[in-house]
């Protein structure tokens, strides 16, 4: 079986050493390991420090096009390159190079198609409590979309399936992590988690200019995925109001309709602004029958894709 370790790096030259050199040699099950550094536009000689550490092979991206894109660029060059297993690791040395078999391992069994580094974040002495319990909660939430048991959803330390990667199509822009659990998910992949630690920081994290940026960026990626993956469910619980509200009025309507109240005249906006509510509940609940059939389209498409990423790859065997 051959590995290829792949290292996205955006002006890494100081720590991409460091990552290198780290990595292991020999795997038990793993036949050929080699690494791909994707230079995500860097400023600095990060692609001429890859080469002289001895990296296989390096990609640049002409511009900084973002994590999410140098994954992907990763991802495509890994399977054409003839991976059976591939693991993505930061550049800046936060995951520790020893891991790497422990990752490999369910992989090479054939136990799972994902494997997600646990940092065990209430262990990390670096982060704050704050910055734990919202790791926590931002798991959860993508346990629930998913589907998928995962402790630790925004590790970037994990390993794939040739499988895994073939189906694997990243449309977000701000990290690949949660949309890769969340399509392994949805597609019925094995995912494992695995118990790892982390160095000590060396720079400031790029993908969170703060706290509040973190957050806002995480909730939003969630929220997008969860309605591009369930658009039918996702109208629904936006209709849902409305529906209730204009059903409540209706109600209230008839029975003094039928009670025979006097003055049941002055109920008639109760009719008329229910009714109001109830149709825009119904052009929701529409709306959301169209995004569900788009979205049995874009299912398709992937399977297209999947299998034309996978013939390409036969091809050049």
């Amino acid at each position: 079986m051959k590995l290829i370790i792949q290292i996205p790096c955006y002006n890494e030259a100081e720590t991409l050493p460091l990552a290198l050199a780290g990595l292991p040699r020999a795997i038990p099950g793993i036949d050929c390991i080699e690494t791909l550094v994707i230079d995500d536009g860097s400023d600095d000689d990060t692609a001429e420090v890859a080469l002289r550490c001895g990296a296989d092979h390096v990609i640049r991206h002409p511009r900084n096009l973002g994590l999410a894109r140098a994954f992907q660029t990763g991802i495509d060059a890994c399977l054409r390159l003839g991976a059976d297993v591939i693991v993505h690791t930061d550049a800046d040395n936060q995951y520790p190079g020893r891991y790497v078999p422990d990752l490999v391992a369910p992989v090479v069994a054939g136990r799972a198609d994902m494997v997600i580094g646990n940092r065990q974040v209430q262990s990390i002495p670096h982060f704050s409590p704050l910055k734990k319990r919202l790791l926590a909660l931002g798991s959860w939430m993508v346990r629930n979309v998913s589907g998928a048991d995962v402790p630790d959803a925004v590790s970037g330390f994990r390993a794939y399936s040739r499988e895994a990667a073939l189906h694997f199509t990243i449309l977000t822009r701000y990290s690949y992590t949660l949309e890769t659990i969340i399509q392994a998910g949805k597609l019925n992949l094995g995912i494992e988690s695995v118990p790892v630690t982390t160095n000590p920081p060396t720079r400031p994290s790029r993908l969170q200019r703060n706290m509040w940026h973190f957050v806002k960026a995480q909730a939003a990626t969630i929220l997008r995925l969860y309605a591009f993956y369930e658009p039918l469910r996702t109208f629904s619980y936006i209709a849902a109001p409305f529906l209730l509200a204009g059903l409540a009025l209706w109600v209230r309507f008839f029975i003094n309709y039928f009670s025979g109240e006097s003055g049941v005249g002055r109920f008639i906006q109760s009719l008329t602004l229910g009714t109001g509510l109830l149709l825009v509940g119904t052009l929701i609940v529409l709306f959301g029958i169209q995004a569900d059939i788009s979205g049995k389209h874009r299912q398709l498409t992937q399977e297209v894709l999947y299998r034309l990423k996978k013939m390409e790859i036969e091809e050049k065997k």
